[in-house]
């Protein structure tokens, strides 16, 4: 039987996939667009279009699956777009789903998150949820724009301190649970990199690596959300949402270090300096 990769296009799910391939399991690449999943993967990678906003794609997409890696596009900013296809799952016998899930979400009811967490259980779908805290990635992406530009690090988290998590150790976890069903059926993991920083001690350390001054701007979250929808035009429910999980951070949800990485994988986490000296180009 097969694992099927959602999301297979984005950056966990790259990640998550190709760690599979290493551990020479048989898997299906799902995803909005096949042919841009065919430049990722080459021909020898099994592809398949899903989408959840459309049912008629659910079924092609599990033939011969019975395990699944399970990830909310952002998209889809409601719970309730992933119910038809957790539905189907469970009609499909799926014996293990790996939802990426979010730090400390379990006592969080605010993000959607929490709610496909819950109906996951609900359904009885054996279950290993991955619950990272923040992407490393996410200053190497989505947020590299104002360091390139203007040294700066555009993000309303005040004070508060994250530990933050290589997304290439996220794909590895997930890998790792997907590859033994049976040991982690019903379990949950908390997954963080090896220390906590603030934005400003994360300033610091890129400074130190791309050799020019960048600073953190502590925004607030009005001036935050106009320049994301405003100036980079990103879409508004996208921008609330990162709103909703920096509100959180603000009170200390996102600081929580775990050595859970290092149980499931016997490795060490990838630390945030590694990180950035790996990427530094994408801050220059």
């Amino acid at each position: 039987m097969k694992i099927l990769v959602t999301g297979a296009s984005g950056t966990v799910g790259k990640y998550a996939a190709n760690e599979l391939l290493k551990m020479n399991a048989s898997i299906v690449v799902a995803g909005t667009d096949t042919q841009k999943l065919l430049k990722i993967y080459g021909k020898d990678v099994e592809r398949v279009k899903l989408d959840f906003t459309k049912e008629e794609t659910f079924d092609a997409a599990l033939q011969e699956v019975d395990r699944v890696f399970l990830m909310r596009p952002p998209h889809l900013g409601k719970a309730e777009d992933l119910y038809p296809f957790i539905q189907i799952m469970k009609e499909h016998g799926i014996k293990l789903v790996s939802f990426l899930s979010l730090m400390g979400v379990e006592k969080n009811p605010i993000p959607p998150h929490h709610k496909i967490e819950k109906y996951i259980s609900e359904l009885g779908l054996p279950f290993a949820h991955i619950r990272p805290g923040f992407f490393m990635q996410n200053l190497s992406g989505i947020h590299a724009e104002e360091i390139k530009e203007n040294n700066k690090i555009l993000v309303p988290a005040g004070k508060s301190k994250t530990s933050f998590i290589d997304a290439a150790d996220i794909g590895l976890a997930i890998a790792t649970v997907l590859k033994d069903p049976e040991r982690y059926k019903n379990t949950a993991h908390t997954l963080t990199g090896p220390q906590s920083l603030d934005y400003f001690e994360v300033a610091e350390l890129l400074s130190q690596v791309t050799k020019k001054h960048i600073s953190y701007a502590d925004p607030g979250f009005l001036s935050y959300r106009s320049h994301y929808i405003n100036n980079r035009g990103l879409d508004k429910k996208y921008v609330n949402v990162t709103m909703a999980l920096y509100l959180m951070t603000r009170l200390g949800t996102a600081e929580k270090v775990t050595d859970e990485f290092e149980k499931l994988t016997g490795k060490k986490p990838t630390s945030f300096r590694e990180f950035a000296e790996r990427n530094r180009g994408s801050f220059m």
